[in-house]
């Protein structure tokens, strides 16, 4: 499979992050978010033909990184790998989650499923972006582990219509039943007036990952830390702006404008 590099929004909280980080840094970072968007473009049936076959493939284009042959389109990616050391393991975790999403619909999983998701999709991304930014290996690991989550619960709560529009619904089944609701079917459960209780079950979970992650960086060099700060700022914002709008469907969209971003970037860039 060939595959090209994917830059990402100029007006992203993530392409903003990574601008600050140094060349070797930032391009690293560019091909990592190009795999994930390549994986999730497959899972999101953006890409033409079987998934799990696509997603086969990237496994053993991955595979053939760690041995020396480079696919046509991954020079980039395998120069990452040398100069950052990134783990193996971290790229198929990443396939292994968007490959949850290939062979069904999630649908009300269970907390220990959604976390495993949550593990996969986000926080393994998390494992190979600390390599790149420097931190040490213990509290990059579990910086990895709290921000992922934080940022991929972020995620869910953001996005429940948009997700429960092409039949997927990742609230677990426990945060439902917390309201009384009984059904798994993603468009009854988002509309249904008792979901607040599930949202602010997954909402305070998300804050407990914030707080865990934010007293990781406090002890880490506060230059290693200014990207993972940066989105950490950001998806903060938008799930606190979440919280206030409230869960009652219908749900305006909230984001952090590009003037907001600029201001928390430009706060965090130059430590």
């Amino acid at each position: 499979m060939t595959a090209q590099v994917q830059q990402p929004a100029g007006g992203s909280s993530f392409y903003l992050a990574m601008r600050i980080l140094g060349r070797e840094q930032r391009e690293a970072m560019f091909e990592i978010y190009s795999f994930c968007r390549a994986v999730d473009d497959i899972a999101d049936g953006d890409v033409p033909g079987d998934k799990l076959v696509l997603l086969a493939a990237w496994r053993e284009n991955i595979d053939a990184l760690y041995t020396g042959q480079v696919p046509p389109g991954l020079e980039g990616l395998a120069k990452a790998i040398s100069r950052f050391a990134l783990h193996k393991e971290d790229f198929f975790a990443v396939i292994d989650g968007v490959e949850m999403d290939a062979r069904a619909d999630i649908r009300a999983p269970s907390i220990e499923e959604l976390d495993l998701y949550c593990d996969r999709v986000a926080c393994a991304v998390g494992r190979l972006s600390v390599r790149v930014f420097g931190l040490e290996e213990s509290d990059g690991k579990m910086l990895a582990h709290h921000l992922g989550r934080a940022l991929q619960l972020t995620n869910i709560l953001r996005d429940i219509d948009e997700d429960a529009g092409v039949g997927r619904l990742y609230i677990p089944r426990e945060a439902l039943q917390l309201g009384g609701i009984d059904t798994v079917i993603p468009q009854s459960a988002v509309t249904d007036p008792r979901l607040g209780t599930a949202c602010t079950f997954l909402a305070e979970r998300a804050r407990g990952h914030f707080t865990k992650a934010n007293e990781i960086m406090a002890r880490c060099s506060r230059r290693s830390v200014r990207a993972p700060k940066i989105m950490g700022v950001v998806y903060r914002q938008m799930l606190e702006d979440m919280i206030a709008r409230g869960w009652a469907s219908p749900r305006q969209p909230v984001h952090v404008n590009k003037s907001q971003l600029i201001w928390i970037a430009l706060r965090h860039a130059f430590v």
